[in-house]
């Protein structure tokens, strides 16, 4: 009784001590295969794999080199220079190169029959791992893996995508944003920030369009996004063009200059101060008269000079009015001057008079601009008529 009860104990302590082990074991692989996902961990995995598939492929390679040639070795030499470091990746080099060397030797010369290591097979196996060499040293300099760098350009676009939302109104009030970036790209050179201040009174909205277009312009509106978002609300309304535009002159980029836009309105009374650092004017429609209005304020461009003065146009949104900003993209071509695309831009934007402009900003754009090589962004804001005042 007393023997079957230790071998009992025995067992699940072998048991429960194999079972903490296997656990231990898997975790740790699990650790460590998703810190190399992320770029944060050692690349010894890849190169263990690789580095066993070139015995494998020399020996397919001796036993039918009709089906697997020795120009097969390229495969683990590609798959090297995208995911290991040039440090290891010289030691599967030197695999290959000695996977090479065995072939050419046991098939024989490659003038005795097909199939056999040739001097182009050669070449083409060295290119090959030339160009890998070169990818991993930029890799290696940049400091980003390549299996990461998907990742952190996905980062930058949700960021961007962040930053451009727009708070929540009250009730009685209507805004939409559509963006669409050059090319069918991700990333874009327009960008929104907008904030309520003044106790959640005021709603403070800047749109900007950074010079250039698409990948282009990206890194420098994410970074001007960050530093604009920032400085609104931490400034009066007149005094932030300028801040922007010194920051702006403060980077020293060689494409430095970026149009602007900076919409101050009050929630309670309608009443808004639109001020502009070169950007196309503003458009507001009119419940009573059903006509569009450019409001159009004198600012020169952000980051050509220091001192720039931004004098404001005023203006005030009754029930049933819209307030349209814009990017030239939308409304600018080489065949095209603005005044045309703005006509244009108003008169798609009458067929939304009647419905109203709920889902309007994305078909605005679609209608105008859907083939222009150029960011393109659109800001609608409505305030919505009561029932007793209805629009016409």
């Amino acid at each position: 009784m007393a023997a079957g009860r230790e071998r009992r104990a025995k067992a699940e302590t072998f048991t429960a001590r194999w079972k903490m082990q296997w656990h231990r074991a898997r975790t740790g692989l699990r650790r460590s295969a998703v810190d190399y996902f992320r770029g944060d961990g050692s690349d010894w995995i890849a190169f263990v794999g690789l580095l066993l598939t070139i015995p494998v492929l020399m020996a397919m390679t001796l036993v039918d080199s009709v089906w697997c040639s020795p120009a097969t070795l390229v495969l683990p030499i590609i798959a090297g220079g995208l995911l290991l470091r040039p440090a290891s990746l010289l030691g599967l080099y030197a695999a290959g190169a000695t996977a090479l060397i065995v072939e050419s030797v046991r098939l024989g010369p490659y003038t005795e029959g097909p199939s056999r290591v040739t001097p182009g097979v050669v070449l083409v196996v060295a290119a090959c791992g030339f160009f890998g060499l070169l990818t991993a040293q930029f890799r290696s300099r940049v400091g980003v893996p390549w299996r990461r760098g998907g990742t952190m350009l996905f980062d930058l676009r949700e960021r961007i995508r962040v930053q451009s939302k727009l708070p929540k109104l009250p009730q009685g009030w209507h805004h939409e944003m559509a963006l669409r970036p050059a090319g069918g790209q991700s990333f874009s050179g327009d960008f929104v920030v907008a904030a309520r201040t003044n106790s959640g009174r005021t709603l403070e909205v800047v749109l900007t369009d950074v010079s250039g277009k698409g990948m282009d312009a990206g890194s420098r509106a994410l970074l001007l996004s960050g530093a604009f978002g920032g400085l609104l609300g931490s400034l009066s309304p007149h005094a932030f063009l300028p801040a922007a535009n010194g920051y702006l002159l403060r980077q020293d980029w060689d494409e430095g200059f970026a149009t602007s836009i900076h919409l101050v309105l009050d929630l309670d009374s309608g009443d808004y101060e639109l001020y502009s650092a070169g950007h196309p004017p503003g458009l507001q429609l009119s419940a009573g008269s059903g006509r569009w209005e450019e409001k159009a304020a004198e600012g020169p461009l952000l980051g050509v000079y220091d001192g720039a003065q931004f004098d404001p146009v005023k203006g005030s949104l009754r029930p049933g009015d819209v307030l349209m900003l814009f990017t030239d993209g939308l409304v600018e071509t080489s065949d095209r001057d603005i005044v045309e695309g703005i006509d244009r831009l108003t008169g798609e934007a009458d067929r939304y008079v009647a419905g109203g402009f709920h889902g309007a900003a994305w078909h605005l754009i679609e209608a105008v601009a859907r083939d222009v090589n150029d960011d393109r962004a659109l800001l609608l804001i409505c305030r919505q008529a009561s029932a007793a005042q209805p629009a016409r």
